[in-house]
């Protein structure tokens, strides 16, 4: 396949569990470079902040990827000690933090953050907002994530959702025009759960009715509700 002329290409992949790759642009940068940095932390612990969509669980799928990082929930660190955790981890991923703080796991999250300094061990943690914007009534733990570095993550810009949507078309072998793209971009929502919706819907219609992928057909999924 040829590649549509402007669409951006040269960006920064990065291996995710999934086997989808994590495209590196300034609008992420900044989180993944704190990856690149392990186990190189100035503490145990790097929040990573940005809003739903913005690729937080594809990048702390890349983080154990790279890291063997244990994905810690909220019902596991329920039914196990921050010790037992630990012991054999080489990092670990706490997703949708401020939902254990919502559960009532002030404590455990305060002795796993201790156990895991102790054992040096390294803990991402993803959130919607900054961890100084929660409620916590525990204050050592307040004091200790307010205190651990915070990288956001930006809405994609039109570089990367253009990447995006070219690399996504590409790997079910579909062919756009750079006109398709520009089409896309200046009307769909802006995040990564968009762009694989609206990819898959395009295809589905494109495949049901046996037809090219043209502005009328992806006007067609928007409106639609892509």
């Amino acid at each position: 396949m040829s590649a549509p002329e402007q669409i951006p290409l040269s960006f920064d992949h990065r291996p995710a569990l999934s086997g989808e790759d994590f495209l590196v642009s300034p609008s992420n940068e900044r989180a993944v470079q704190w990856i690149d940095n392990w186990p190189n932390w100035p503490g145990p612990l790097v929040v990573i902040v940005g809003p739903q969509g913005s690729g937080k669980t594809h990048l702390a799928n890349v983080f154990i990827n790279a890291t063997g990082a244990k994905n810690i929930s909220a019902d596991y660190l329920k039914a196990n000690s921050a010790d037992n955790i630990c012991a054999d981890a080489k990092a670990l991923v706490v997703e949708n933090a401020k939902n254990f703080i919502e559960q009532g796991l002030d404590e455990q999250l305060l002795h796993l953050y201790n156990t895991a300094r102790e054992y040096d061990v390294r803990i991402l943690m993803t959130t919607a907002s900054a961890p100084a914007r929660w409620k916590i009534d525990l204050k050592d733990l307040s004091s200790r994530l307010n205190t651990a570095p915070v990288a956001e993550i930006n809405p994609p810009d039109d570089a990367l959702l253009a990447a995006l949507l070219l690399k996504q078309f590409t790997d079910r072998q579909i062919n756009v025009s750079q006109d398709v793209i520009s089409y896309l971009l200046s009307r769909m929502d802006r995040s990564f759960a968009a762009v694989r919706d609206v990819v898959e819907k395009t295809d589905n219609l494109s495949l049901s009715e046996k037809r090219k992928i043209t502005i009328p057909l992806v006007r067609r999924v928007l409106e639609d509700g892509a």
